[in-house]
Formats: C-alpha cells, structure tokens, sequence
C-alpha cells in the first residue's frame, strides 16, 4: 500500500476525533431537556444520534482490535445519557481508533476484519471497514450538527480540518486533544 493511503487513513481518524470533540464540546451548552428533546432526523434527539455513533463505533473499532463484541455492542441504545459522560466516552473510543490506526504498516488496509454479526460473521478488508466508519460519522454528526440549528447552541463548523490555513484555529483544540500539526501530518 502506498504511504499516501496510511497517511490518509490516520489523518481522517484524528478528524473524526476532531469533529466529534467538536461537536460534543458545542453540545455542553445545551440543557439536558435540549439534549434529550425529540427533533426531526434519523434518531429522534441529539442524545440518541450521538450516542448511537459510540455504538456503531464500539462495534466497528471491537472488531478492528480483533474482539468479538458483535450486536452486544448496541444492547445498551443510550449508554451515556448526558454530555458529559458521552464527551468522554467518545473521547476514549476515538483514542483507540486513533491508536489502531498509527499502528498500521502497509499491509494492514487490506488485511481482512472479522465483523461478529448476528448469527454470522462478516469478513472486510481493513481500508473498507475504516472508510464505511468514516462516513458513517460524517452521515450521522450531520444530522446531529443540523439539530442544533434548532437550539439556543450554534452548530459548530467541521469542515475545516485539511485547510492549512485554518491551522491556528485548531490549535487550541488540538492542545485539548493532545496533538499538533505535526502529529497529524508528520
């Protein structure tokens, strides 16, 4: 696999991380009857639409690590019924993503992923699984960043990650996060 795969694959986990700190970050200014409140989308809250991205995203990552979590992963719809505790298990499952992905070498994109479904296992290659992952987020936190729209809390922008002149702009945010530029883009 080409470097320029590795490297795309990493910088999009730490701009999931980055967007969803993002957002979580805005959200706080919410109440918890703005969190919970039912408004239109797929899920039908914010709570519900940010807390089943952690889901899938335990499921997903559980699998890339090896486990075999499989539907376990979603028993539980809401796991973190507040901000503050979705903040920072999410936090936490993007940092073992994160991790998953600096420790590929060029062979891990197409090595195949067993994905523990009901009553079946799914086998995928590595660079699938993380791209199907990645959009899901995007889908998911766009649905959440057009519910606050109809909140007293402005949806945040998330599009800004690659623009190299946003960079201090995110620097205080990636303090937050423990990263530079440099640890992103080498």
């Amino acid at each position: 696999m080409a470097p320029s795969l590795l490297l795309a694959l990493r910088s999009m986990a730490y701009n999931n991380a980055w967007a969803n700190h993002r957002l979580l970050t805005a959200c706080a200014g919410l109440t918890q009857a703005e969190f919970e409140a039912l408004r239109t989308g797929f899920f039908p809250s914010v709570q519900a639409t940010l807390n089943h991205l952690l889901v899938i995203d335990r499921f997903y990552v559980d699998a890339l690590e090896g486990g075999t979590l499989g539907p376990a992963a979603w028993a539980e719809r809401i796991p973190c019924p507040t901000v503050a505790e979705l903040h920072s298990a999410q936090a936490g499952m993007d940092r073992r993503l994160i991790a998953w992905c600096e420790a590929m070498d060029e062979a891990t994109p197409g090595r195949i992923i067993e994905i523990h479904r009901a009553g079946r296992i799914q086998r995928e290659r590595a660079d699938r699984l993380l791209l199907h992952l990645f959009q899901h987020q995007v889908h998911h936190r766009g649905q959440a960043h057009a519910m606050l729209s109809s909140t007293s809390v402005a949806p945040p922008q998330l599009d800004e990650f690659y623009a190299e002149g946003e960079a201090p702009l995110r620097a205080g945010e990636f303090a937050e996060l423990g990263w530079t530029e440099a640890t992103i883009w080498g």
